[in-house]
């Protein structure tokens, strides 16, 4: 049979949404929150990346996350991209943190990204990056606050594609 029409960007996993809203009944996820993957406007090798991540990671010596906060913290850091792993430190209490501390990387893969650049497979890296911590109980909150405040610095960083991790 002959395909009639484009049916545009396709779920990364069919039926995702499907699953989780049968395991956690009354999730946010519904069909209607349902948004299409992206097109990039230009090659990848010419886009600037910046990293954000629930993992907590920050440049030492700056404010820690609040880890022992009920409702959680719902303030970022900055992570300068051009950061030695030496310069950072883990502000984290929710996930072991014993592997991170022994190659950082792991979790803020800071080094792996500036080789990616480095070898022209992305076109670079936005000044900084954007850390925060995942324990947030409020998810109005975080939409509302964090999600936002973080979106206004990476438009303002120029960023053309994000890639987030969660820890």
């Amino acid at each position: 049979m002959m395909e009639t029409s484009d049916p545009g960007p396709a779920q990364l996993r069919p039926g995702l949404w499907d699953t989780v809203n049968e395991r956690y009944p009354g999730s946010m996820i519904d069909k209607a929150d349902f948004i299409p993957l992206a097109r990039l406007g230009k090659p990848i090798s010419e886009c600037r990346l910046v990293f954000v991540s629930t993992s907590g990671v920050q440049p030492k010596g700056s404010m820690p996350f609040d880890t022992v906060h009920p409702v959680g913290d719902y303030s970022f850091r900055r992570v300068p991209s051009a950061s030695r792993v030496d310069e950072l430190e883990i502000h984290q209490l929710k996930y072991p943190t014993a592997s991170a501390n022994r190659d950082l990387n792991v979790i803020f893969p800071i080094d792996r990204l500036r080789e990616l650049a480095d070898e022209g497979v992305i076109g670079g890296l936005t000044e900084n990056f954007y850390t925060f911590i995942g324990y947030n109980m409020d998810p109005e909150r975080l939409e509302r606050t964090l999600a936002e405040d973080i979106a206004t610095a990476i438009s303002e960083e120029g960023a053309d594609i994000a890639l987030a991790a969660p820890a």
